[in-house]
């Protein structure tokens, strides 16, 4: 598996590559956003993006929303701002998952081996392989969403496990730290804002496929479910 490390502090770079080398994945590197674009679209064996927020001539969110019209590859971001809104603002643009800097890097290959794991569609063998809920049709193994009319709805792997996670479980209410536990698959810490901030976006993308479809309810001060139909 390849891993893109993009930073304009270079020794950071270099840090995080020891790291990613250690655990047996490839490298590639790039230094500002304009770089990492090129990389995105000339390497399609890249399985996920370690990204810096503020970088010259183009920064990670505008990285992150050039490569999310093409690719659904998990992004982690890395900033020297720790404000909620910050990490909000990052998680709304397309990223799946957020690490502040000063950071310890075995917290970020942590989180890096979380969402590959996602990204691998790991899934039990019990879970059915494809579920119909209202317009939608959610299939497991290709981690694709569509609606009965054919329109695909593009989702990151985080998304599509939040929305699988409760289409196969109808009618169940999971509060944000479950979600969080089973689709992230790490212990809940603070889980709660980054949860709805994905369920959010995942909302919008549903109502604008579907033409305002309401698939996940919120059970207010408990968590979110999906209603049999």
């Amino acid at each position: 598996m390849k891993i893109l490390i993009v930073d304009d502090d270079k020794d950071i770079v270099e840090l995080l590559s020891i790291y990613v080398k250690n655990e047996g994945y490839d490298v590639e590197k790039a230094y500002n956003g304009k770089e990492a674009i090129t990389k995105i679209n000339t390497n399609p064996d890249i399985d996920l993006m370690i990204l810096d927020v503020m970088m010259p001539q183009l920064d990670g969110m505008a990285v992150v929303r050039a490569v999310r019209k093409d690719s659904q590859i998990p992004i982690l971001m890395l900033s020297a701002k720790t404000d909620d809104l910050d990490k909000i603002q990052c998680l709304v643009q397309g990223a799946d998952d957020y690490v502040t800097k000063p950071f310890n890097p075995l917290e970020v290959m942590a989180r890096v081996k979380s969402l590959l794991r996602r990204s691998q569609h790991e899934v039990k063998n019990n879970e059915p392989d494809q579920i119909e809920m209202g317009s939608l049709i959610i299939k497991k193994d290709s981690h694709k969403v569509e609606t009965v009319n054919g329109k695909e709805i593009s989702l990151t792997a985080l998304e599509f496990g939040i929305l699988y996670l409760l289409a196969s479980h109808p009618n169940r209410v999971f509060s944000a730290d479950e979600i969080f536990e089973r689709v992230w698959q790490q212990e809940s810490v603070v889980s709660a804002k980054t949860v709805m901030v994905h369920v959010s976006h995942l909302r919008d993308k549903i109502e604008e496929a579907t033409g305002g479809e309401k698939v996940i309810q919120t059970v207010w001060g408990v968590g979110y479910k999906i209603e049999s139909r």
